[in-house]
């Protein structure tokens, strides 16, 4: 039995050693060496954030300017239909006028 609390004194002890400083501050702990890691995932896991965000970006980008390009052509396309209804709408109201005319005239001649 007394062997069994010096195996798990000393196991202990060997746990706990290796988390104690090392007189050599090259020579980093576990939970140094953990933190370091961690720092390093984070730092990539953040890079790669920036990563997407920058395209992310562009491809709104991207699709704002094919937007635009579309809306513009509909745009055009719509501003010349209406000019050729305002030409046509003129063209009927020419005919109108004439037609008006042309019945004044024939009253005027009748009298």
């Amino acid at each position: 039995m007394m062997i069994r609390y010096v195996a798990v004194t000393l196991t202990a002890l060997a746990l706990l050693g290796g988390c104690q400083k090392k007189d050599d501050p090259s020579e980093a702990g576990p939970a140094e060496r953990a933190g370091r890691k961690l720092d390093e995932a984070t730092q990539q896991a953040g890079q790669k954030l920036d990563n997407a965000a920058q395209q992310a970006n562009q491809q709104l980008s991207d699709a704002a300017k094919d937007t635009s390009q579309k809306l513009d052509k509909a745009a055009d396309k719509a501003s010349e239909k209406l000019n050729e209804a305002t030409k046509e709408a003129g063209r009927k109201l020419e005919r109108a006028g004439e037609k008006m005319q042309t019945a004044a005239d024939e009253r005027e001649a009748k009298k």
